[in-house]
Order: C-alpha cells, then structure tokens, then sequence
C-alpha cells in the first residue's frame, strides 16, 4: 500500500503544473499560455504590484492573476489596432511595439483603445467648465475579459463605436481626406487679391477645384463649362489666348457656389473671393481629416441611443434640428452665444411653454452694457425697476420675443423667440449672450404644443398679452450640441468653422497640430439673452 501511494505522488509531481481560472471567468485554455500557445508551458503568473490602473486590475484579479493573451488574441487585437484610422485615431500609438509589449502593456493598451472607441479618448468635462450630456457607460474590463474568452476581439471592438451612417459617413470622409493629405502634393495657397463675376483669373482653376471637393458644386460638372459665362462680358481681341480660356473666368455660377461656403462659414454671402473667404478655401485635406477626427470623436461621447423625440441645437452651425419618434420632422436657423459667451453643452428638457414672457435682465447685463441706461432708456424699451432688478414687460419688443421655451438647467440657458428677426438671415449667426433663440418661435412653439396635446391652452395663454404658464404633459430633452462636421439633409458631409475655438484641444490630443481656420468674432448686435 506505501509503494502505491508513492508511485502515485511520483506520477502527480511529473504531471505539469495546472491553474484552474477562477468560476465565472472562462478563459480557454489558450488564452492563459505564454504567446507560443505551446501545451508545455505552465501559465504565467502576473505580479500584482505590477498592475496599476483599475480597470487591468479588475481583469486580472478575475483571471486569477494569470496572464490573459493567446497568440491568436493577440494576432486580432494587432488587426484592430491597424483599422483605428476608421476612427480618426490613427495619430495615438495605443501599443507601441507589439512585438515587445508584454500581457500587461497589451491589457492597458485594449482598454484604453476600447475607451476611446466607447467614451472618447477625451474627456469633455476636461475641456468645458459646463457640460451635461451624458457619456456612455461601459464595464471595459468585463468586456475585455469576455471577448478574450471567447476570441471574439474583432467583432467586440467593431461594436464599441458609434453604428449610425453619420458616424459611418464621417468616418468615411475621413478615410478619404487623411489618403488625400498623404499621398498629395503640399497644395499651395491660393494668393491674395479680390476677385469679382467677370474676372479673369489663374488662381479660378484651383477655386473651382475648392469648390467641387467641398461639395458647393457637383463632381460631375466639367469645370470648363462651369466657367464658361454666355452673359461674362468678351474679352478684348488683343488679349492673349492662354488668358482668355473658360477656366480663368470667374461665373456667376461659381459666385452662387461660392455663396453657399460664405453662408456656411459664417462670411458674408456676397460671391466675392476676398481674404476671409481665401482662408477657407486654403484649407487642405488635411485640414479637413483633422476636423472630421475631432467631428468623430465628440459623437463617441454620446450615448448611443438618444431620445426618440428631441431638439438637438448644433451651436456650430446655429441650427436646431427637431425630432419626432426618430424621424426629423422640422429644421430651423438659431441664433447662439458669441464667442466669450458661448452657448454650454448640455442636455436639458424643455418643461413649458412661456406665452409673452418678461425678461428678467441679469445683473451681469445690468451691471455691463447698461450700468448707465437712465430712466427715458427703460420706458423707451418697456422696462421696469422690480427689486433692484431691470424686468423687461411683455410685448414684441421683448428681447424674448413672444414665447419662452422653458429648460431645466441651473445655467439660466433656455430657448425663445426675439424682437430682431432680422438676425436669422445673417450668415454668422453667433451672436447671443447664450441663450438660444429660434427662428419663428411662435410657429415652432405652435408645433410643439400640437404635438403634446396642448394647442388650447397655448392658444388662450398666447392671447392673454399676459405672461402666462403652459406645462407640457411630458418632458422634450433638448441637447446643446457643437457638431462643426455633420451630415446635412442631402446626404453630404458639411463643414464649418470652428466659431468657439473648441477644436483645438480635441484634435491635439488626438495627435494633431493646431488650426488656423477662421472662426467667428464677437460682435455687441444687441443686448438680448
């Protein structure tokens, strides 16, 4: 019986030495070998003190402490790695020598790319003293675990970004633009000087070209004919023929296309080539790849499912776009904070209608542009002193207008209407002191109180001339977006500057330089909210 029981411990103690990975995490068996996968070799214990960032301790402490990476998970995550410009983030070397990088640097880096593919690389509350739109929530660790156990990295990593087509789009263009930047030759800009309808000109060639790439005029058409004016004036006999080919002359066709990157870069629309507009027609396609990364990775940190029925404001672009169970149903022009006054990201609902609202100026207003207003100013614009405060009484003077979308935030932000419609058909529509002000504000207001079910009680409260309350029977979220890359109506990739200047940190730590594109000025239009 002694010489059984020995010859047993003797076969026990020549067997390999076998860890079993604690329940509720089952790796496969490979997944726990050294790189060889070679069924040899005994698993890899990771020292603890050596791990320090939360997340890999979490995985770790449930894999035992044992080492997490097979070659072929390793092979994937390598594969995953190489595709991140999909993303925009082919500038951050989340691994930087995967052939010397061990189970531990290959778990940090996982996570922190997977964090950047599901929160943002960025975190927006570093960059903004305000901001309440919600980010994703992801357990990393317990989806790394999980992917790596079933050698699934591939498919985990795809759905951890985005799936909408915007996303999809953006990343597209981006793809495009960042080949176009690498393989080009340096563009050179476009020189200085004016250029009017009628001109001939060497530098239209490359205008049109702008203006093609950029979408204002459809790839399709043949730049040659584009130019080709019937109603130009002709050009002198003496003229050399090399100067008056159709492609020097400067259209009216082009001027209308022109028109449309004034409006959207905030220019005056005047179809003239002058030094704003040169600013934005020298951007290169690597400006436009850097811009549709930042474009990229602020939609990261939105949740993926937004509110079926919402009003996103983009204060890029000063437009509001109004949802309807998942359906666009209305878009208008806004008017947004000026620079110096942003407009704040948040994510906040409009709980009532406010018919013929008073303004309560705030003291910062009060004690700024009109410390020194006396008493003829305040009757000439129907105001009151109330408390040491300056109350503006309801009426179409109101710098509020006619209607108050009341918001539930702690900024005092909100959206409404204004006595100086005229601003909506400016092009530079950043103007405000934050407060968003919609373009014909009754109508919308007609529209939300139609769609909730309170068009009666709108319609008594809006004749009163009183101000008056109108609670609405559900809460409509409402986020204050900066989107200055989007996808318009027609399907295409738009841009626009970069009015807050809130790019720049984003696309630094994304591995870019900093821009030079235009952004807007401050401008004291009035002294509304």
């Amino acid at each position: 019986m002694i010489v059984k029981t020995l010859r047993a411990r003797l076969i026990l103690a020549a067997l390999p030495f076998v860890t079993l990975a604690p329940a509720g995490f089952a790796f496969a068996q490979d997944a726990v070998r050294r790189p060889a996968d070679t069924p040899s070799e005994r698993p890899i214990a990771i020292t603890k003190q050596a791990v320090t960032d939360p997340a890999s301790r979490a995985l770790y402490a449930k894999a035992g402490w044992r080492a997490v990476w097979s070659a072929g998970n390793m092979e994937a995550f390598d594969r995953v790695l190489a595709d991140r410009a999909r993303h925009g983030l082919d500038r951050i070397a989340f691994l930087a020598d995967p052939a010397e990088s061990d189970d531990i640097t290959r778990t940090k880096a996982a996570l922190d790319y997977a964090g950047a593919l599901a929160q943002g690389r960025v975190d927006p509350a570093s960059l903004h003293e305000v901001y309440t739109l919600p980010r994703p929530k992801v357990d990393l660790a317990a989806g790394l675990a999980r992917a790596l156990a079933k050698g699934d990295l591939v498919a985990w990593f795809d759905g951890l970004a985005p799936q909408d087509a915007e996303y999809k789009a953006l990343s597209d263009a981006y793809l495009a633009f960042s080949a176009k930047a690498t393989v080009a030759a340096p563009v050179q800009a476009i020189p200085s000087g004016v250029i009017r309808v009628g001109n001939r000109d060497a530098r239209v060639p490359t205008i049109v070209e702008q203006l093609m790439e950029s979408g204002y005029l459809p790839t399709a058409t043949d730049p040659l004919a584009v130019a080709a004016d019937p109603l130009a004036p002709a050009p002198p006999a003496l003229v050399p023929l090399a100067a008056t080919q159709p492609s020097m002359l400067y259209t009216q066709a082009m001027a209308d296309a022109l028109k449309g990157l004034q409006t959207d870069y905030g220019i005056a629309a005047d179809g003239v080539v002058g030094p704003e507009t040169l600013k934005v027609l020298n951007l290169g396609a690597g400006d436009r790849a850097r811009a549709l990364a930042v474009g990229l990775e602020r939609r990261r940190w939105l949740t993926r499912t937004p509110p079926a029925t919402r009003i996103d404001v983009n204060t890029a672009a000063a437009q509001l776009r109004y949802y309807r169970d998942g359906a666009v149903v209305n878009q208008r022009k806004v008017i947004v904070g000026e620079p110096g006054r942003e407009t704040p990201a948040l994510s906040s609902p409009i709980y009532r209608l406010v018919a013929n609202p008073t303004w309560t100026v705030p003291k910062s207003i009060q004690n700024g542009e009109m410390a020194n207003v006396g008493e003829d100013y305040l009757a000439e614009h129907n105001m009151v002193m109330r408390d040491g405060w300056i109350v503006q009484q309801p009426g179409p003077s109101n710098a509020l207008g006619l209607v108050k979308f009341d918001m539930a935030n702690d900024q005092a932000i909100y959206l409404h209407d204004t006595s100086a419609p005229g601003l909506f058909d400016r092009s530079q529509r950043h103007l405000s002191h934050g407060c968003v002000r919609v373009e014909d504000a009754l109508g919308f207001a007609q529209m939300l109180a139609e769609d909730e079910g309170v068009t009666e009680a709108w319609q008594i409260a809006q004749a009163s001339g009183e101000m008056t309350f109108v609670p609405l029977p559900r809460r409509i979220p409402v986020r204050l977006l900066y989107h200055n890359v989007y996808v318009d109506d027609g399907g295409r990739v738009a841009f626009r500057t970069d009015p807050y200047g809130w790019n720049d940190p984003i696309a630094e730590q994304l591995g870019f330089a900093k821009a030079a594109a235009k952004r807007a000025e401050a401008q004291a239009i009035d002294i509304g909210p």
